[in-house]
């Protein structure tokens, strides 16, 4: 996952770094981006793609409005929030088990083939609490206590499995919102500048700050939008892990306690 992510992270950069420099030469050789769009649509002709193309202009011009230094700080926040998250959804899911049908295997192995072959289960079963059963089974000869203390104790290391890197998309979202702020902020000095160097005050001439400002801040809060979305996803995923991770340990405790009484 450390893999994907990086990797992820390079192409957003090599990307993002693509963007600009492909800006800054059409801009150089005397032709704005906006016109090589126009161009591009007037020779393909195809109504139904107009609307799409004029959409995604209209966020180029917002994007490059707004200021590259703050627009950029915002889109990279965007993209290792969704990294962070998309690698946790992927890493929940595979977590995720039939703990129902994990129990059924584990009672039948106990019952035919004692703890060995019920510890075989579960290290052939992939989540937390294939490898929480494992746990309990394997302090087993120690006793009941033993295991359910072994039980309880591993299911926090699996817990914090689960929440980690959390912390990091809590921050970006946090992060997000204030990078927005702060190019409201640059751009307000930037009006007043203007204001001060001008010795009056013109609507025309601070609306190209006001402007940059709003579009820095709109463009934080949608970003920290989407990332809190993905995170109370990943918290209620989170949630359904542990619950499942409690009862299953109860039903594993409740199981040993009938085997060590059959014995």
């Amino acid at each position: 996952m450390k893999k994907l992510f990086a990797l992820v992270a390079v192409i957003a950069m090599l990307g993002f770094g693509a963007y600009q420099n492909a800006f800054a030469l059409g801009e150089s050789a005397g032709t704005s981006t906006y016109e090589l769009v126009s161009l591009a649509q007037d020779a393909a002709g195809d109504a139904s793609s107009e609307g799409g193309s004029e959409i995604h202009k209209q966020i180029k011009a917002k994007f490059i409005e707004g200021g590259a230094q703050f627009m950029g700080a915002v889109l990279l926040t965007l993209i290792f929030g969704l990294a962070l998250a998309i690698e946790r959804i992927i890493y929940l899911n595979l977590a995720t088990t039939n703990t129902d049908k994990l129990l059924k295997k584990v009672e039948d192995a106990l019952n035919s083939g004692g703890i060995e072959e019920a510890k075989s289960v579960c290290r052939d079963t992939r989540g937390p609490v294939a490898s929480i059963f494992y746990q309990g089974l394997d302090r087993y000869d120690e006793g009941i206590e033993a295991s359910e203390k072994s039980v309880i104790a591993y299911g926090s290391v699996q817990m914090g499995l689960l929440e980690k890197n959390l912390s990091w998309i809590a921050l970006f979202i946090a992060i997000a919102p204030m990078l927005g702020f702060m190019g409201t902020v640059i751009g307000m000095i930037d009006a007043f500048d203007k204001i001060r160097i001008a010795g009056t005050v013109s609507a025309q001439l601070v609306a190209g700050g006001i402007q940059i400002a709003l579009i820095t801040t709109v463009s934080g809060l949608i970003v920290a939008v989407i990332l809190q979305i993905f995170y109370n996803y990943i918290l209620s995923k989170i949630d359904g892990l542990v619950n499942s991770m409690e009862d299953s340990s109860i039903s594993l405790i409740d199981l040993l306690v009938k085997y060590s009484l059959k014995k």
